[in-house]
């Protein structure tokens, strides 16, 4: 019985150089796993890869979050959070997905644990940043949009495509994160972020 209850989770490891290696982050992990009695249900990797690059630039953590959003796990474990990534921004949208889906996160050097009323009070701090990161990125882009039309310009440079673009606007003006508007749209998180700065220079 006591194995059908045990937390299933994945395991994420990322190192930046060839020269390094995840295996002691790895072993760490996994002595984590077994005091607590989890089991681990998948080990992802990313080798010679920077947390600076989104998670379409790192196959191991895109793999991971194909997993979060079919729930194949209760929780990741992961090293430390610089581990998942340099960007606050991904980091958010990361954490936005993992609370959406219901799976928790373990990072080993800051002790937090998201399935402890601790680690559920850091969760919902991150929320509210997450929550104002997007009501910002809103305001710029109604702000960008109405100043545009004010001068009586159309948007762009050479342009990305005019449907794309405002489809891409639509779904910001809705509240929703980078990395999820670029799912929705079908383009790369830079032809968002592109648009963003356009519409609000």
């Amino acid at each position: 019985m006591e194995a059908l209850m045990a937390k299933r989770v994945a395991l994420y490891v990322r190192v930046s150089t060839d020269g390094q290696t995840t295996v002691n982050q790895q072993r760490e992990l996994e002595g984590v796993a077994e005091r607590h009695g989890w089991t681990i249900v998948h080990v992802f990797k990313d080798q010679a890869i920077s947390g600076k690059n989104g998670p379409e630039k790192r196959p191991a953590f895109d793999q991971l979050l194909q997993g979060v959003a079919r729930r194949n796990f209760d929780m990741i474990a992961a090293w430390s959070v610089d581990r998942l990534g340099r960007s606050l921004q991904h980091l958010l949208t990361f954490l936005g997905e993992l609370k959406a889906k219901g799976v928790d996160l373990y990072l080993h050097q800051q002790a937090i644990d998201t399935s402890t009323p601790a680690g559920r009070a850091l969760f919902q701090m991150l929320g509210v940043f997450s929550e104002f990161e997007r009501a910002m990125i809103v305001e710029r882009v109604k702000a960008g949009l109405r100043r545009a039309q004010a001068q009586g310009k159309t948007l762009g440079r050479p342009r990305i495509a005019e449907k794309l673009e405002k489809a891409v606007l639509c779904e910001l003006q809705k509240g929703h994160g980078i990395h999820t508007v670029a799912r929705t749209v079908g383009v790369g998180t830079g032809t968002v972020q592109r648009i963003i700065a356009r519409t609000s220079a």
